[in-house]
């Protein structure tokens, strides 16, 4: 037995369902709003405890708001002179209406061979990994090849201008040492056949431009004639940019993840039909399909007090989603279609990101879902969102998603991400454990 209670040799994947169904439980609900946000220093708190209690040196640290917390420890590997790894995820999850659920989203209920609730892909099934395999190897007195930084963060839902970002900022001695990091939305399979199945990595993401579109013009009566209307200002801009097809664009990421495909499927993939022949990959064709352009998606609009008042200005705010490479041609082309009378500002304005897909790193993945998969092949793809791995590359690490899940062939793993009834299977679960304890073992 050790210090806490747990056999010597306990693996981590005995520990992990449960792990992942008590983070459930903490409601960390991020509205984006500080003044709302909850439960982040309750899960923090959850996450160090259960690291001292296997002998970790754990620091919490604040970022940049009361009760915005986030964890680290870090456990030595073999050869010092090695960049470290680290290995990061969030607390946050994004809001759940419990009344549009089928189990309550905070329940962490375990039932039908899954674990439901917020956050159980997004992502407290890599936190409960992370957390089982960094108890395994304390308790099991196991020496990495090199060191590994752990990292359970704030803020990530929003931007991370409360979590990552400002750690990157203010805090960079807390990474000292890294060179390279993982961490989510990686490592999920895709079944091709009965015993074959290709895992996905991240290897690239598009940037993050948040921004709030306004209009300005004469205030006066709702019964008048008015040519100077700030909503109609802004209603036409939006309607121009929200109907807007920004041109195709293939970054070599997404180049590498098509030509895989077809020579392991047999599908072909033209150019001048790609979102046509990107259907028949069934539900992965909204994650890929969405990394094959730029995108500009309108999501609030905000103007007015009375009903018959022409108010003096409008807003809006629109989600941008923006190649590598291709900033500054979104840029031109979203000033063009705002015309002169729209100006636009930045709410949020984080960097794609593109690494290669090679090296001792994602060979090593690829070694651990084969001991577990023999079936296994990895390729490598874009996320059409956004992580906490924009703020480590400024930092100068290579990033990659890896949170390695073997699904159901028949589940639609791309609609549980902030979606109702989102959940996460044991046996995924348990696999994850295994695989993640594999790669750190050998990275």
């Amino acid at each position: 037995m050790t210090s806490d209670g747990t056999p010597r040799g306990m693996a981590a994947e005995d520990e992990v369902v449960d792990l992942t169904s008590e983070l459930i439980r903490i409601d960390t609900t991020n509205t984006g709003d500080p003044a709302t946000v909850t439960g982040e220093r309750e899960a923090a708190e959850y996450v160090a405890a259960k690291l001292a209690e296997v002998g970790y040196e754990v620091e919490t640290v604040e970022s940049g708001a009361p009760r915005r917390d986030n964890v680290f420890c870090r456990l030595k590997g073999a050869d010092p002179s090695r960049g470290a790894l680290l290995v990061h995820g969030h607390l946050d999850v994004v809001p759940a209406e419990p009344s549009e659920w089928s189990v309550h989203p905070f329940s962490g209920a375990v039932q039908d061979g899954y674990v439901w609730g917020r956050g159980a892909v997004d992502m407290k099934d890599m936190v409960a990994m992370t957390i089982a395999v960094a108890r395994q190897f304390k308790r099991d007195g196991v020496v990495p090849p090199r060191d590994i930084v752990f990292a359970f963060l704030a803020d990530e839902e929003a931007g991370g201008h409360y979590g990552s970002g400002w750690l990157a900022e203010h805090r960079p001695d807390l990474f000292e040492g890294c060179t390279e990091a993982v961490g989510e939305v990686g490592g999920f399979s895709l079944t091709l056949a009965e015993d074959k199945r290709v895992y996905l990595i991240e290897s690239a993401e598009k940037g993050i431009a948040w921004m709030r579109l306004r209009a300005r013009g004469k205030p006066g009566h709702g019964s008048f004639l008015h040519d100077d209307n700030a909503v109609t200002k802004v209603a036409e801009a939006v309607a121009r940019l929200g109907n807007h097809t920004f041109p195709l664009t293939l970054t070599d990421t997404v180049r590498a993840f098509l030509t895989q495909m077809a020579e392991l499927t047999g599908l072909e993939f033209p150019e001048d039909d790609l979102e046509g022949s990107l259907a028949k990959l069934g539900s992965l064709s909204r994650i890929v399909g969405a990394t094959v352009r730029d995108t500009a998606n309108p999501t609030m609009l905000s103007a007015g007090y009375k009903a018959n008042v022409i108010p003096s200005s409008a807003e809006a705010v629109v989600d941008c989603r923006v190649l590598p490479g291709r900033e500054e041609a979104f840029l031109r082309e979203v000033d063009e279609l705002l015309g002169p009378d729209v100006t636009r500002e930045w709410i949020s304005n984080l960097p794609a990101l593109e690494m290669p897909f090679e090296g001792p790193l994602t060979d090593a993945m690829a070694a651990a879902l084969r001991e577990e998969d023999p079936g296994a092949v990895t390729v490598p793809y874009m996320l059409s969102g956004g992580t906490d791995a924009k703020a480590f590359s400024d930092l100068g690490m290579i990033c990659y998603g890896f949170a390695p899940l073997r699904l159901p062939p028949d589940l639609d793993f791309a609609s549980l991400f902030h979606g109702i009834d989102e959940r996460v299977p044991v046996d995924a679960l348990k696999f994850g454990a295994r695989v993640l304890a594999r790669f750190l073992r050998s990275c």
